[in-house]
């Protein structure tokens, strides 16, 4: 089906992104690559001449999302005469690429998460009926060389990739077999590209990568100091940009949280006071078997340090229940750390096995009911103490960075610096700015607010 509201010489592109920030990031770097070839982004996949799935195999839902997605695009593909593309790109196509060619015929092009600066190529290829179509080598740093130097911002806020892959080898996750070793991009090459996205109007820059503490680079040329920064550096380097007006970073590992990253969140003000570390368990015997690398102790004491420099920082964090061998003591434990931390927001998921990890192997795999159960209580808890702090909200005034478009006429949506949704009516004027309100009203996931009347009068 044609697209009659694509400019002539255009070609619709289509893009699906499952999954954590890296695959946002990712998938609008892909539209940079594609857009010298005339490809310009559609709203759904009938108005599209290419399609790219850029998937996730975190868990084994995902997958299933994306060949049951895949079986759809194969009917549209035939009513279509065959003339639309298709292309599987992320870790789902790095782990099962042979897998998907042989399994959807109507897949085209797959390309892994460090090759698809390379779509270009793939696609000339395709046109020509010739080679290979199926890409998913490691080459993380050829990927970042190759990439634009400029990119299309969408709003107020943007993803600015940092760091890629995993050397930690957590037992129960793909992510070192599907993203490679951590890999570090250069400071001048990261900085770069916060100024550029600042000279485009972007406000805040989230610093992205699988484990993004464990960033480390030389310092910029002119520093005369010299040595090597980690995140903490890289962050205060960041904040002199001018325009930039919030930062943060995500996702972090416990055992990278330096002490010159804990000190960013006392000195440099444009941080967030917002920190997502992911704990997975409460349990030092589940940690273990984790291969997390870290204790409950050693978990509760970077809380300490944190919220010592920062009184008001907001945690986040991940949990899996029902891990091989995970007793109800350990479950209670796991309880008990978020009793202990109190948490503003959490994701938590039920254990699910991923072939060829360690834990996939293991002996005494827990049986779902029980899984069920605990997955119920403990999102209960999380529930509770993330409506308690929304709740603690009201009656404050918070800078709201509204970067998105509001769901209905007159509204602005935004986020506030502990990463709450927060909606004000009367405020469309606001999005792509950061401003000063006046929280009124609070859910478990939402907040409630209203300009104060200096802002008000701005606008009016």
């Amino acid at each position: 089906m044609a697209d009659t509201s694509q400019k002539p010489n255009t070609k619709g592109l289509y893009i699906k992104t499952y999954g954590c920030q890296m695959n946002v990031y990712d998938s609008e770097r892909m539209r940079d690559v594609l857009k010298p070839l005339g490809y310009s982004p559609v709203d759904s996949p009938e108005a599209a001449d290419l399609v790219v799935l850029n998937t996730c195999h975190i868990r084994e839902k995902a997958t299933e999302k994306v060949f049951s997605e895949l079986g759809r695009l194969r009917e549209l593909k035939q009513e279509n005469d065959g003339v639309l593309r298709i292309a599987v790109a992320g870790c789902v196509a790095q782990a099962e690429g042979e897998e998907i060619m042989r399994r959807e015929p109507a897949v085209d092009m797959v390309v892994g998460p460090q090759s698809y600066h390379r779509l270009p190529e793939m696609i000339a290829r395709l046109s020509r009926k010739t080679g290979d179509v199926l890409e998913t080598d490691f080459a993380a740093e050829e990927k970042f060389d190759a990439l634009p130097k400029t990119r299309e911002v969408d709003g107020a806020s943007a993803f600015l990739s940092v760091q890629e892959g995993c050397d930690k080898f957590c037992t129960f996750c793909v992510v070192p077999y599907t993203r490679g070793a951590e890999f570090s991009r250069g400071t001048d090459a990261i900085v770069a590209e916060a100024r550029e996205l600042a000279r485009q109007g972007v406000k805040e820059i989230v610093l992205i990568g699988q484990n993004v503490n464990a960033w480390h680079g030389a310092a910029p040329a002119h520093d005369s100091r010299g040595g090597e920064w980690g995140l903490g550096n890289l962050i205060r380097h960041v904040a002199k940009i001018g325009g930039v007006e919030r930062i943060r970073y995500t996702t972090s590992h416990p055992r990278d949280m330096a002490d010159d990253l804990i000190d960013a969140h006392r000195d440099i003000e444009q941080l967030s006071p917002f920190l997502h570390l992911p704990v997975q368990a409460g349990s030092d015997r589940i940690l273990k078997a984790m291969n997390r690398q870290h204790t409950a102790a050693d978990y509760l004491r970077i809380v300490d340090r944190v919220r010592a420099v920062r009184p008001d920082i907001a945690f986040a964090s991940d949990f899996i229940v029902g891990f091989p061998g995970e007793s109800d003591a350990d479950f209670e434990a796991t309880l008990q750390l978020v009793r202990d931390v109190r948490f503003a927001q959490a994701y938590s998921f039920k254990y699910s096995p991923r072939p060829g990890t360690p834990a996939a192997g293991m002996q005494l795999q827990v049986e779902e009911h029980v899984k069920d159960e605990r997955l119920a209580r403990l999102q209960s808890l999380l529930n509770d103490q993330a409506q308690a702090f929304n709740d603690a909200t009201i009656g404050r005034s918070v800078d709201v960075l509204f970067s998105r478009n509001p769901r209905r006429d007159g509204q602005a949506l935004g986020y506030s610096p502990y990463m709450q949704s927060v909606h004000v009516d009367g405020a469309a004027h606001l999005t792509g700015r950061m401003a000063a309100i006046e929280i009124v009203g609070a859910t478990m996931t939402s907040l409630k607010g209203r300009l104060v009347p200096a802002v008000a009068e701005v606008g009016a």
